[in-house]
């Protein structure tokens, strides 16, 4: 996002969030980056929704449990009036029933709030370029239920129909693309599939290209959206 404005780089962020502390300490350190703006605040997800309606932001930092409704609610609604927004969840519950739906709902990123400041200034950023953002536990959550029943799969989430079929991966590449899941290494693949590892890594390739996404967790992530391992 280029241009003239001394405003235009910047990446415009809103901070939801029921407690004025968790608000104010989280603006007074995104706002000694050159590169945000935060251009608002609310205290519950219909703040959130109306807030990213009015202002149209780059990025939300969104709260899980809120009074009025709640960030999974908001995330829905949030993209349904702009899938171009990048919804960051900031919580600290990790649990299954809270992580799985808000995914499934678009968050692009699940983060806990024990995470480092300077990661969470990356993690922006990042989200900002259309990077999908885990916090390590998560990510280990998430790739054992992409290969465990896949009961937590329901199909593409709100804000994300659109994007690249499984058809459109061969049968070889949705079995790696299962196994990436399950947490798997290429050398491990390989030994699975009785494939050599150069192999695996060129079906790997192709997963990530054909899908749009820039590393494995990405790929679960997607894997978990569209119910792959269901079958």
């Amino acid at each position: 996002m280029k241009g003239g404005g001394a405003s235009v780089n910047k990446i415009k962020v809103l901070i939801v969030d029921d407690h004025a502390v968790v608000r104010r300490g989280l603006r007074t350190f995104l706002e000694l980056q050159d590169d945000f703006e935060i251009v608002g605040e609310g205290e519950n997800g219909v703040e959130a929704v109306e807030q990213a309606r009015r202002l149209m932001p780059h990025v939300v930092l969104l709260d899980l449990v809120m009074p009025e409704m709640d960030g999974i609610q908001a995330t829905q609604r949030i993209l349904e009036c702009n899938p171009e927004i990048r919804v960051l969840i900031l919580t600290s519950f990790g649990e299954d029933d809270k992580v799985f739906p808000a995914i499934r709902a678009g968050a692009l990123g699940y983060l806990l709030k024990d995470i480092h400041p300077n990661d969470l200034v990356q993690a922006v950023r990042d989200a900002y370029q259309g990077k999908a953002q885990l916090h390590p536990d998560i990510a280990k959550k998430l790739m054992s239920a992409v290969a465990g029943t896949g009961s937590l799969a329901t199909g593409p989430s709100r804000g994300q129909a659109a994007g690249p079929n499984l058809d459109e991966l061969t049968e070889r590449e949705r079995e790696v693309l299962k196994l990436i899941a399950s947490g798997l290494n290429n050398k491990e693949i390989g030994e699975r599939m009785i494939i050599s590892e150069k192999t695996v890594k060129t079906h790997v390739s192709n997963i990530l290209g054909k899908l749009g996404v820039e590393d494995r967790t990405q790929a679960a992530i997607w894997a978990l959206k569209h119910g792959v391992g269901d079958d």
